[in-house]
């Protein structure tokens, strides 16, 4: 939404800088942790209201576990998700497909993982989640919605090419592979860091570090002057997932006051599952075509 201010800087020449990611990207980081400062509270003490008993804890871990991590609550996910949406909404391009497909992967894997927590949350057992056949093939549709959204984004042969960065001419044509190696990459991130979660802040800081890859990356690919430079293919459009990016990491810092030891509150399945995803769709996105 702070983009369109840009429009008005006939008027208002300092409006212009609304038109630079790194100046929205910087906004989007300090928005979303701000925002999960103010309201990360209020919405622990929520979830600890409505969970009760909170997150359990599987039995087979450390004995410390049973005692310090029992009646913490779980879906602090929702936190994070909350900041990058709004972060996201208020900094970047409106108009930018690519970060609704992004978003889009990313709240659809977050609904996933909160189904996952409310039943772990509702039955008292760690194991009795959504059952891993059905949550894979869930994940997967999504998936494959979001590739094929991307493919539609390029144009011609090279939107569904794989290639290499410093190897401009090293390009290989996967054809219908695209959308299985998109598909893999997507759903195989989201488990990553689902896998990833555990102790306090494990995989939070991972997110973050990787997050910030990842909106370098898009920034490069989708500059034209940065992307010839370095001899990597130019991706117009990628360089506004950077300001999704910075969300992410705002937000993730700010659910980090509160998830490091000893953790007020555990992400779950509604957090590592959406970041995961997101961290995915991002990846596909920086290797899709579109033409200059």
């Amino acid at each position: 939404m702070f983009y369109w201010l840009a429009d008005f800087s006939s008027h208002v020449s300092f409006l212009n800088v609304f038109r630079y990611i790194t100046f929205r990207t910087g906004g989007a980081i300090v928005t979303a942790l701000v925002f999960v400062f103010l309201f990360g509270g209020p919405i622990i003490d929520l979830l600890r209201l409505k969970q009760g008993k909170g997150q359990p804890i599987r039995s087979d871990g450390p004995a410390s576990h049973l005692i310090t991590k029992k009646g913490t609550p779980t879906m602090g996910g929702l936190m994070i998700l909350s900041g990058l949406l709004v972060s996201t909404i208020l900094w970047a391009n409106p108009t930018n497909p690519y970060v609704w497909i992004v978003l889009g992967v990313t709240l659809s894997f977050g609904l996933i993982g909160f189904y996952d927590d409310y039943l772990k949350v509702t039955k008292q057992q760690s194991d009795t989640g959504f059952a891993g056949r059905t949550r894979l093939i869930a994940e997967a549709i999504i998936a494959i919605v979001a590739v094929t959204a991307l493919s539609r984004l390029g144009n011609g042969p090279i939107a569904t090419s794989l290639v290499f960065p410093f190897f401009k001419e090293l390009v290989f044509n996967l054809g219908w592979g695209f959308f299985l190696v998109g598909t893999f990459v997507i759903v195989g991130a989201g488990n990553a860091v689902n896998l990833t979660d555990g102790l306090d802040g494990l995989a939070i800081v991972p997110v973050m570090i990787a997050a910030a890859s990842f909106g370098f990356i898009s920034y490069l690919a989708g500059n034209a002057v940065f992307s010839e430079y370095l001899q990597i293919h130019y991706v117009a459009g990628t360089g506004e997932l950077a300001v999704l990016c910075g969300a992410v990491i705002g937000a993730s810092l700010g659910f980090l006051w509160f998830n490091a030891p000893p953790a007020s509150i555990f992400m779950g399945d509604t957090g590592s599952l959406s970041l995961g995803g997101m961290l995915g769709a991002t990846a596909v996105c920086s290797c899709s075509r579109r033409s200059r």
